[in-house]
């Protein structure tokens, strides 16, 4: 049997990729489509800088989005070019439609993207930069990458952005990272600026520009470790929040691993679900809080710790656990105790999937010895110590013990 393969007639939809240079820097091939479309699709931008090449109808983005996506999908098997920016599967229109058009049938001609551009304007090697879009999105997508001597490359929104990135880099203790701004990168306008975050005073940014950040942290600096188990003093909390020893073990037993979701069920600070968004930027987590003034403080944490796409519901389980997307792991911290708790959570559970639950009350911790009876799994018991002054010397101050119940579906 031969392999089926597609013929180019079953590639109805090209996307092109095209920098600030216009048609100057496509191809033969590319400016061959663009010329003989009948129906071209882009941004308003991407339409006037090939403008000179195009002979079809012109059709800009919509808005809402879907719109456009939908026009193009209406318009199947028959040829049509989308042009892009860049690479356009590098945060780009390609990523998009490919969620509803199938790979064979798209062909693409991807220019150079921002980021290679940017690199190779700065001499970096793109492999050991750090690469990522703030163009639309928080901000704060930042904080998880700022370590000493990395090297960050952002696309942004505007022409207000760079001046806000220098301002939280000032206030996190990296003001004396050097950013490079690179502005219409690719095109006739194209302008490199460099300054130091905390000197920043750079003016007339084009809305079409790359940050590009080495990174130097001050003394004092909010650089958020890789393991798991970050110090208590990083979150605001009240008192209800898995001490730093044991999240450390409660993250390891629940392993995660790429794409899954966490349960967080009783929140309290949200420190389980931020630390296990933070090991992978493929991990979601949803914090389950009752209290509204926990599940407020859950989302400012989420936010300062660079994760702010963690969902929150406030509500008690087990009734707030209705209708949430079925979990890979869960973790029960807080009012594991109560009625149908741990019962809807074990039956939410996908097959496979790990919970984690820890006690520090009695009655929970009977509720676990029940459990390990029924279904089996793993029992710990983790007692931590710390140095406190006795007197004018030093003893050994235990903290209350913590009863894990690990099990696996």
């Amino acid at each position: 049997m031969s392999d089926v393969s597609f013929a180019p007639a079953e590639r109805w939809l090209t996307i092109i990729g095209i920098g600030e240079d216009g048609p100057a820097g496509l191809g033969d091939e590319a400016k061959t489509l663009i010329s003989a479309a009948t129906i071209v699709f882009g941004g308003t931008r991407h339409l006037e800088l090939a403008s000179p090449i195009i002979n079809g109808t012109k059709l800009a983005w919509e808005s809402p989005f879907q719109r456009s996506i939908e026009a193009v999908i209406a318009r199947r098997g028959m040829p049509v070019v989308v042009l892009g920016s860049g690479d356009p599967f590098l945060y780009g229109i390609g990523a998009t439609l490919s969620r509803s058009i199938g790979a064979g049938e798209i062909r693409t001609i991807p220019a150079p993207s921002s980021f290679s551009l940017a690199a190779a304007r700065l001499g970096w090697p793109l492999q050991g930069a750090t690469c990522l879009s703030l163009h639309g999105r928080p901000l704060e997508l930042l904080l998880p990458h700022l370590h000493h001597d990395r090297r960050i490359i952002a696309l942004t929104s505007d022409g207000e952005t760079p001046l806000r990135l220098a301002k939280m880099l000032r206030d996190l203790g990296f003001g004396l990272s050097r950013l490079h701004l690179l502005e219409a990168i690719g095109g006739q306008h194209e302008r490199q600026r460099s300054v130091i975050a905390d000197d920043f005073d750079l003016s007339d940014v084009n809305p079409l520009n790359v940050c590009a950040i080495e990174v130097v942290a001050g003394e004092g600096a909010r650089q958020l470790a890789f393991t798991p188990g970050l110090d208590d003093s990083l979150f605001e909390h009240d008192g209800q929040i898995t001490k730093k020893e044991v999240r450390a073990l409660t993250l390891s037993a629940l392993a995660p691993r790429h794409g899954e979701l966490l349960w967080d069920v009783g929140a309290g600070s949200g420190s389980i679900g931020i630390e296990w968004m933070l090991a992978n930027p493929s991990l979601r987590a949803i914090a389950i809080e009752q209290s509204a003034e926990r599940a407020a403080r859950v989302a400012r944490n989420a936010l300062a710790f660079g994760v702010p796409g963690l969902s929150i519901v406030e509500g008690a389980a087990p009734v707030a656990l209705g209708g949430l997307p079925e979990p890979d792991a869960i973790f029960v911290g807080g009012g594991g105790s109560g009625a149908g708790v741990m019962e809807t959570a074990i039956g939410a559970l996908k097959p496979g999937g790990r919970l984690v639950a820890n006690a520090v009350t009695l009655e929970m911790e009977a509720l676990l010895l029940s459990l390990h009876r029924q279904h089996g799994g793993c029992l710990t018991r983790i007692d931590i110590a710390r140095v406190a002054p006795i007197g004018e010397m030093n003893g050994w101050r235990p903290a209350m013990p913590v009863t894990q119940w690990r099990w696996t579906k």
